[in-house]
């Protein structure tokens, strides 16, 4: 009888041909793999032994490091008693009391949480709450959502059609109708190596007065934007551009929504780039940092009046035909409860504030380096551009990522931007041996 699960033969690699990897080159990768096997600390552990210092908190989620206890122990104390309860017309304790600890730690007035499993959930989700409290309050010609150039707000239909980068939409043709965008803040000409937020470039949030004036205030339910873009290479909001943004909402009634899924949970410093920067939106959009990567969850941070609008007509009415089967699964909620734990009782979100100074010299240090056109750092989130190659864009940026695993650091690489977002458990050495070892992989693309 033939074993259905037995290893088949002609597989590449230890069976590295069947899993069709999300947004990765899978020929070249797979030519020559980069794995991971197992991970503590500040350090994976690659399938060759060698120790690679994380860089990146895995995929700008693990803010508390690797192998974290008390995690672990709360997931298997929770998976052996309850796996798995519905939400829908159901419940159990752990999402009212995550909610509840959530709230404490949002901006004030964001109160209601809503859960899902992703960042991308969490766009849709929110930008779906948008356009049905728009109605709800009698403004159903609210339709429009207004996003920006190089936003990222994850990979659905909604999150795609708002997001602003080429290569996440041009495959897809059949997007949301009704989206507009804003222009980016890139501006390297007038802000390149600024220390923290860059002086110039205010006046791009007025573009929204612009789109006001050619689609009609009484037409634009929703403007989204991620406080600080990391996956286009971490764009900055230049100083005011934030808060120009909240005035312009409010005067003609626009919902403002912060995507936070990589800021939040102390990437900038505060536990949302909302309150590190002094601008409270409608929504706020997170996940990755919420369980510190361990199981996938999401959630959404919606005002209370916002909810309100929502709890109108029979009390027997569902209010919001929206939801996924896994929305505050039990064991998400006790990595994320366990998650905030170590946050809060080692001063995380603090720490991010007090190693802020170390990590901006030490990154401004390769100011003088081959290629490096601009580097951008704030809290403990960082970027290095480097001009293109003559062999053409994102050559030079995937050459300088390559070397740096292959010498013990990882970084993340968008084009030819390196990008980089430690745990925030790093340690004054760590960051001196990151940024030495990208000095010495970017002087070798030279």
């Amino acid at each position: 009888m033939t074993n259905a699960f037995a290893p088949k033969p002609g597989r590449i690699s230890n069976s590295l041909d069947d899993f069709w990897m999300p947004f990765t080159a899978n020929r070249q990768f797979k030519a020559n793999p980069r794995l991971l096997e197992s991970a503590e600390g500040m350090y994976f552990t690659s399938a060759d032994g060698r120790k690679v210092l994380d860089g990146t908190a895995g995929l700008w989620c693990c803010n508390a490091g690797h192998g974290r206890r008390e995690i672990t122990e709360a997931v298997s104390r929770q998976i052996a008693k309850l796996d798995f309860a519905p939400t829908f017309q159901m419940g159990h304790p752990l999402p009212f009391e995550l909610a509840e600890r959530l709230a404490d730690v949002a901006p004030k007035g964001l109160n209601k949480v809503f859960f899902t499993n992703s960042g991308s959930e969490s766009a849709d989700t929110a930008l779906k709450i948008a356009l049905a409290y728009q109605r709800a309050i009698g403004q159903g010609t609210r339709t429009r959502l207004i996003g920006r150039e190089l936003g990222y707000h994850g990979v659905g239909f909604g999150g795609i059609s708002v997001g602003g980068m080429v290569n996440n939409r041009k495959a897809f043709p059949a997007l949301l109708p009704n989206v507009d965008h804003l222009p980016h803040t890139l501006d390297i000409q007038r802000n390149a190596f600024s220390r923290g937020l860059p002086e110039f470039g205010i006046e791009k949030a007025d573009e929204l007065e612009r789109l006001v004036t050619l689609h009609g205030a009484e037409n634009i339910a929703a403007v989204i934007v991620e406080p600080m873009s990391g996956s286009a290479g971490v764009i900055l909001p230049p100083v005011g551009y934030l808060q120009r943004l909240r005035e312009i909402t409010r005067k003609h009634g626009i919902l403002l929504i912060f995507d936070e899924v990589i800021t939040g949970f102390g990437r900038v410093g505060q536990a949302f780039a909302a309150q590190r920067w002094g601008v409270t939106p409608d929504i706020i959009t997170c996940a990755k940092g919420l369980t510190n990567g361990a199981i996938p969850m999401g959630a959404v941070f919606v005002a209370e009046d916002i909810y309100q609008a929502f709890m109108q007509g029979p009390e027997s009415a569902i209010e919001f035909f929206h939801g996924y089967t896994y929305s505050g699964h039990p064991v998400a909620c006790a990595a994320a409860l366990a998650t905030l734990d170590i946050y809060q009782g080692e001063r995380l979100f603090e720490r991010t504030i007090e190693l802020e100074g170390y990590w901006q010299d030490a990154l401004l240090s390769l100011k003088e380096l081959p290629n490096v056109i601009d580097i951008r750092a704030v809290g403990l989130v960082g970027g290095v551009q480097l001009a293109p190659s003559a062999e053409g864009v994102g050559k030079r940026g995937f050459q300088v990522f390559e070397q740096c695993f292959h010498t013990g650091v990882m970084v993340r690489v968008t084009g030819d931007t390196i990008a980089m977002s430690p745990p925030l458990i790093v340690e004054k050495e760590q960051i001196d041996i990151l940024v030495g070892k990208l000095a010495d992989s970017i002087r070798k693309a030279a």
